[in-house]
């Protein structure tokens, strides 16, 4: 474990924070999470995981789905005779996958998403999926991704897929600036976001993932893109390579991400300040005074945070700024320092950074400093929750809609709810 201090560019400014690099063992989930939230938001797209019944257990627990519903993933279970060799695995999946289309003509794009064992026996899925798109083409298109859990942490599942969408997007022509917004967003937050684009007169407005993958927006010099979430390095360095440009901002949790987010949206669309506050300013009122309730719960409350989401920054300053929680430390599995020196420089000077985890350590710190919440992958949760530690579990705040100014209330009511219930527990 190495101390050191890491500086942040922000404009013309250094804003140096302090942070530790552990190396150890690591407590998070694998990419193949990020289908449960993917598979509802590309509604004619469907995730075919090639793995092992671990990993079809996984998604189906993690999913929750009834038994009479029809989900848009699967799993193409690995047996041990494909993983000793003993069968052509390539043959298998062209089998499956020819079954699949044939069952669920609705199917418009297939993602082939890797897993630990297709990796680990070199199973080639680029090449699966370019011979697979050949043979259905144009009626199906075929990609691929890693969900593995190899070295990645489960939102880079995410980020894989989108990545693997940037190649299939058409070419955007010269004219005018568009403006993208990347990351998977609820659909209510995304109209949301519609409506003060429009508001603010920035368009055309595009997302990606969007909504059906026929509607894939196209990618060049003229595209301005924002990140929703702060764990898209692979799909930010995949539009830069197509031309596009990344605008700099805080990402959009409570209400000062939000109105810097928007606001480099703006500023780069030429959109006048007095226009900006006068759209904003309702919102920005409306969502304070529903903060008011949860920053008297909350104010002076410790937190700690463990590494699982990539969230954890945004999260950490939405937390100590906006609901004046102490930070006692903030952990995240990859820190993206490009990507997040906005969010650093609003961060206090003091603050402890973790990048990776030793999770022994950490849950020794944890335990020394008995902070007042934890935020936590499930792994962790019951057994600090045995403990005594209150805890709230990170992979929500991927499930839930969190983004924007309408969303900012909800927001600190989940890291509110732990603590009441808590109270009403030892009451």
């Amino acid at each position: 474990m190495n101390a050191h201090v890491q500086g942040c560019m922000v404009g013309a400014e250094i804003a140096p924070k302090p942070v530790r690099r552990e190396s150890g063992q690591r407590e998070v989930f694998c990419g193949l999470t990020g289908i449960v939230w993917l598979h509802r938001k590309i509604q004619d797209a469907f995730f075919l995981v090639v793995g092992s019944r671990t990993c079809a257990h996984l998604i189906q627990s993690a999913a929750g789905v009834m038994i009479f519903a029809e989900p848009r993933f699967a799993t193409a279970i690995m047996e041990e005779k494909d993983l000793a060799g003993l069968t052509d695995a390539n043959d298998e999946l062209d089998r499956i996958v020819t079954q699949l289309i044939a069952r669920r003509p609705d199917i418009r794009l297939l993602f082939l998403v890797g897993s630990c064992p297709s990796e680990v026996i070199k199973l080639d899925l680029s090449r699966a999926a370019l011979r697979l798109s050949q043979k259905l083409s144009p009626g199906v298109r075929i990609l691929n991704y890693s969900g593995s859990g190899i070295e990645t942490t489960f939102t880079q599942g995410e980020d894989a897929c989108l990545a693997s969408l940037v190649p299939a997007a058409p070419p955007l022509g010269t004219g005018e600036d568009q403006l993208l917004v990347v990351g998977a967003l609820a659909d209510v937050v995304e109209d949301q976001f519609v409506r003060l684009f429009n508001a603010l007169g920035i368009g055309p407005v595009q997302f990606l993932p969007p909504r059906r993958s026929t509607a894939l927006p196209g990618v060049g010099p003229n595209t301005k893109f924002l990140l929703a979430q702060p764990f898209l390095a692979d799909t930010a360095r995949a539009l830069e390579a197509r031309g596009a440009t990344r605008l700099t901002a805080p990402f959009p949790l409570g209400v000062e991400g939000t109105t810097t987010w928007l606001r480099a949206a703006a500023d780069s669309f030429g959109v006048e300040r007095s226009l900006f506050e006068a759209v904003t300013a309702p919102h920005r009122a409306r969502a304070q005074r529903a903060l008011t309730r949860y920053r008297n719960e909350l104010a002076g409350r410790s937190v700690f945070l463990f590494p699982d989401s990539q969230l954890e920054i945004p999260l950490a300053r939405f937390l100590s700024r906006e609901l004046s929680m102490q930070l006692i430390e903030v952990g995240t599995p990859y820190l993206h320092r490009e990507h997040l020196a906005e969010e650093l420089r609003l961060l206090p000077s003091d603050i402890a950074l973790t990048e990776g985890q030793d999770v022994d350590l950490q849950l020794d710190r944890c335990r020394a400093t008995r902070p007042d919440l934890v935020v936590c992958g499930l792994g962790l949760a019951n057994p600090l929750e045995a403990e005594g530690i209150t805890t709230k579990w990170s992979i929500e705040l991927v499930f839930t809609p969190i983004q924007g100014f309408e969303q900012a209330a909800d927001l600190a009511e989940l890291f509110a709810r732990p603590l009441v219930r808590r109270a009403k527990l030892v009451a």
